[in-house]
């Protein structure tokens, strides 16, 4: 089964900005295709996730943190009933957060950032290495989920819900 790559924090605000289809097409020997979310990619070619993160590290211009997870497990998180009585609407995004590594620790769920009924992130489900969650459409969430790696005990890559089902109908095919 194919792997999938989540690269933390990059060609966000100005920061740590590439050409993901450019580095696709340099990496194409490996079967690598662009999801189109920042940082994105799916790998055909079999290959250790060892070698596929050393191959990522020597091609970008700088470091950042490569989360990589089976497709096989993207497509299991994607089928399950996550959501279910959670809301949705313009103003809530639904997302998934891959993590490093399994939290040692899972935090009482709901987890609610900052606590209260003004949260703005809430982590609602951590499944394995994923952290599944809704926040408020605001300019203070980017910060806010930069919260959710000292709860969660590690490195966390932040996608929304909907690049994750395109990227399980992009598995599937």
């Amino acid at each position: 089964m194919a792997l999938v790559v989540f690269l933390k924090g990059v060609n966000v605000g100005g920061h740590k900005t590439f050409r993901p289809s450019v580095l696709a097409r340099e990496m194409a020997q490996l079967g690598v295709i662009n999801v189109g979310a920042a940082g994105t990619f799916v790998v055909r070619k079999p290959i250790s996730q060892a070698k596929l993160r050393l191959e990522f590290r020597r091609r970008l211009p700088f470091q950042t943190e490569a989360m990589i997870c089976s497709g096989s497990d993207m497509l299991r998180l994607v089928s399950a009933e996550v959501y279910a009585g959670e809301p949705c609407g313009p103003d809530i995004v639904r997302f998934v957060g891959i993590l490093a590594k399994r939290p040692r620790v899972v935090p009482a769920l709901p987890l609610h950032l900052p606590p209260g009924a003004d949260w703005v992130v809430r982590i609602v489900a951590v499944r394995g290495r994923f952290a599944l969650g809704v926040y408020r459409r605001m300019m203070r969430a980017i910060g806010v989920l930069g919260q959710l790696e000292k709860h969660l005990g590690g490195p966390i890559a932040c996608r929304n819900w909907n690049t994750c089902s395109g990227l399980c109908e992009l598995l599937k095919s």
